[in-house]
């Protein structure tokens, strides 16, 4: 099965340039309500995945919870405590899979390492439940000697 067929591509998703602070961080994820999005270069390649979790450690560690003077860190300056994996388009399902049980989603890159868009582990769920439920067997009806059994 070709990975793309679970792709978000870029146009549907939310996400930051590297050149962004905090506070521009902070407003694209509140308005789009994630909790977590890619960091892209203004070329369009992938550089990590930046978290509420890490917006917060930084504004606590590096300002004393004075987000005033935090506001304008520049968002590469904000340690990330870990960048979802991308996966390139020609990757086997498998591999998605294995990345998709520890990310909520997994970036896209192309052959050049552009960002082409995310695969949400929702979405590999709903896939594989909508399957599941599809082809699920049907119960074989009862012969009429099992339900006169069963009325005993």
């Amino acid at each position: 099965m070709n990975i793309l067929f679970f792709l978000t591509p870029k146009s549907k998703v939310a996400y930051i340039y590297d050149d962004y602070t905090l506070r521009q961080t902070l407003e694209k994820m509140e308005h789009h309500r994630y909790s977590a999005v890619p960091i892209l270069t203004r070329s369009g390649a992938y550089l990590g995945t930046i978290t509420e979790g890490d917006l917060l450690w930084a504004i606590k560690n590096k300002y004393s919870l004075n987000f005033k003077e935090a506001e304008s860190l520049s968002i590469m300056e904000v340690s990330r405590r870990m960048d979802n994996e991308p996966v390139s388009a020609e990757t086997e399902i498998e591999d998605l899979l294995s990345k998709a049980m520890n990310q909520n989603f997994v970036p896209v890159t192309d052959d050049r390492g552009i960002f082409i868009g995310i695969i949400t582990r929702k979405d590999i769920m709903r896939y594989f439940s909508q399957k599941l439920y599809v082809e699920a067997p049907k119960p074989l009806p009862l012969s009429d000697y099992q339900m006169r059994s069963a009325s005993r």
